[in-house]
């Protein structure tokens, strides 16, 4: 399938590369919520108003009894800040900032213009007036929770920023805004997931859609300076082999070969394996890249790191 930059086609790539970016940055978000959980599971049973009490208090065995990691050493701290809220709906956050971007790339690739995927009945719906309509609405719904949870992030920031220590009756605002960020979250997980596995992938037109565009451009460069031409020097002859062939409406894989060699000696018959879209995804096997082996190894990874 192409990839794109700037919403215009680009490389090839594989789809399975494609959905990996997706995966390792919801590993992350898995990253920061654990994150999260560590600096919020500190107890501040005992602080009292602010200033802790004149009881000699256990606060370690009451922390422990309610299931905390410890209690918070600052009693000012414990009652002053929200910044475990603040940091949960940050990560809550950018966890719906790439739901929403997944959504937006489901919702191109469900229409017509790209038809590489389509998404279940259950999962769509249609119009009230025009019967061919099938509209991928639970991505569109999911792209649109993601303000709702950027602004219960932005309320509890600035319901923090002018408070005086300790306690204010500001504070009270935390439990809406942080529980106005975790439902909508909790929602849209529980149907993405289900969205993704009941759709279906239509390979056959991510590969004509990769045959147009001239995604396989690079890799022309690539195989000139392989021959010894400084890249400048192939960029700039490669650009005008595209500009030949959109004035003779043919692609990289059909122009003659005479044609190539009007440009460059150093174009031979190995041409056209070197732009075949298939070889230019296989020879790809840099880390990280797109190559089948590639992409073995970073599914790997994700199995043995958020998987384990």
């Amino acid at each position: 399938m192409p990839g794109y930059t700037h919403l215009q086609r680009a490389q090839p790539v594989t789809f399975g590369h494609w959905i990996l970016a997706y995966a390792f940055m919801l590993s992350r978000d898995i990253s920061r919520l654990n994150n999260a959980q560590d600096n919020m599971n500190l107890s501040p049973l005992g602080a009292c108003a602010f200033a802790g009490t004149t009881y000699a208090i256990d606060r370690g065995m009451t922390a422990k009894s309610l299931g905390f990691a410890g209690a918070l050493p600052n009693s000012v701290d414990a009652v002053a800040d929200r910044d475990f809220c603040v940091e949960l709906a940050s990560a809550l956050s950018i966890l719906m900032a790439h739901l929403s971007r997944f959504s937006e790339e489901i919702i191109l690739w469900t229409s017509w213009e790209f038809r590489f995927v389509e998404l279940a009945d259950e999962f769509s719906t249609g119009s009230s007036i025009m019967p061919q309509k099938k509209n991928s609405d639970l991505a569109e719904l999911v792209r649109g929770k993601a303000g709702r949870v950027y602004g219960s992030l932005v309320t509890l920031l600035t319901m923090m920023k002018g408070l005086p220590l300790a306690y204010n009756k500001d504070l009270q605002e935390d439990k809406e805004a942080i529980f106005n960020a975790i439902d909508p979250t909790k929602m849209c997980l529980a149907v993405f997931a289900p969205m993704l596995s009941t759709m279906t992938v239509h390979p056959e037109n991510m590969r004509k859609a990769g045959a147009e565009g001239f995604i396989n451009a690079t890799d022309a460069a690539d195989y000139l300076v392989k021959k010894g031409l400084p890249f400048r020097s192939a960029y700039q002859l490669t650009g005008r082999l595209v500009a030949r062939c959109i004035a003779a409406n043919q692609t990289l894989e059909t122009l003659p070969l005479g044609e190539y060699q009007t440009f460059s000696e150093l174009f031979t018959d190995d041409i056209y394996e070197a732009v075949n879209l298939e070889t230019c995804v296989k020879s790809r096997v840099s880390e990280g890249g797109t190559s089948p082996e590639s992409v073995l190894k970073q599914i790997r990874l994700l199995e043995e790191g958020v998987l384990a």
